[in-house]
């Protein structure tokens, strides 16, 4: 099966972005499916989470630009896209002290306005993403008082409590054991399947990339070097070029997705 993007919700063109004197990407064009989970994979440094903040405007390209429903994401009022597009990045950081139940409750903070405060909708929309998440019996505790794990679903929660439409999660598994890492994989899965929102994760697991997207995107050296679904993008050669390993490539047999196992790398690794 190939997806068709006809109207991709969130898009880049022609994407230029540097660091000081290190060239991250340049002339990246993406297209993110409307309603469907996008994948992003690659090797360590090759742009990912670079990308993902510019598609959220975190970062501002130097060249091209990023249209959120066929408009330039920088010409929406920052409330507005808030209200449409929410971010989990790699690392996040909260006032000292705060409580896990007042960080989540700031999910909510783009659809206040001085018209309309604190309602019975936020306090069920909090209560829900808490539910979703498994944090709801740490809602007094503190954030310096939780492991790795548990922080990172605190902040998923203040993700869901936003209720975005278009949500986009750079390493959504970081920390968590294996239990927690499906639980959120089968979360964003529900999201999609059951409320239709536009998911773009970053994803280091192969076999968990392939299980879980319906779109998948391979990135190098700061490049797109395929994009599809995952059984055409999944292939052993691609897998040598991306991440110079050598791979043997089959077939799940509880998703009938691509399944990966390294094999041994190729010595060629990019510096």
């Amino acid at each position: 099966m190939t997806i068709t993007i006809d109207a991709a919700v969130l898009q880049g063109e022609s994407l230029a972005l540097s660091y000081e004197s290190r060239q991250v990407f340049r002339d990246l064009s993406l297209s993110i499916p409307t309603g469907k989970v996008t994948v992003i994979v690659g090797p360590n440094a090759c742009g990912k989470s670079s990308l993902l903040r510019t598609l959220s405007r975190l970062l501002v390209p130097e060249q091209g630009r990023v249209l959120l429903d066929g408009r330039d994401i920088h010409r929406y009022p920052s409330r507005a896209v808030a209200r449409r597009l929410g971010l989990l990045p790699q690392s996040s950081t909260a006032p000292p002290g705060i409580c896990v139940a007042d960080l989540v409750a700031r999910g909510r903070f783009p659809h206040q306005t001085l018209l309309r405060q604190w309602t019975a909708a936020d306090e069920a929309a909090v209560d829900q993403a808490m539910a979703a998440t498994g944090v709801t019996g740490l809602a007094d505790a503190t954030l310096e008082e939780l492991s790795g794990g548990q922080r990172q679903r605190v902040w998923l929660a203040m993700l869901l409590a936003q209720d975005t439409p278009v949500m986009l999660l750079d390493e959504p598994t970081t920390w968590l054991d294996i239990a927690h890492q499906l639980d959120v994989l089968e979360l964003c899965r529900r999201l999609n399947r059951d409320q239709g929102r536009t998911l773009v994760m970053v994803l280091h697991d192969l076999n968990q990339a392939a299980r879980y997207a319906d779109y998948l995107v391979a990135m190098k050296a700061g490049e797109v070097v395929a994009a599809g679904t995952p059984a055409e993008v999944m292939t052993e050669a691609l897998i040598e070029r991306v991440f110079s390993i050598r791979a043997r490539v089959g077939i799940d047999p509880e998703s009938g997705s691509p399944w990966v196992l390294p094999v041994s790398s190729t010595g060629q690794m990019d510096d």
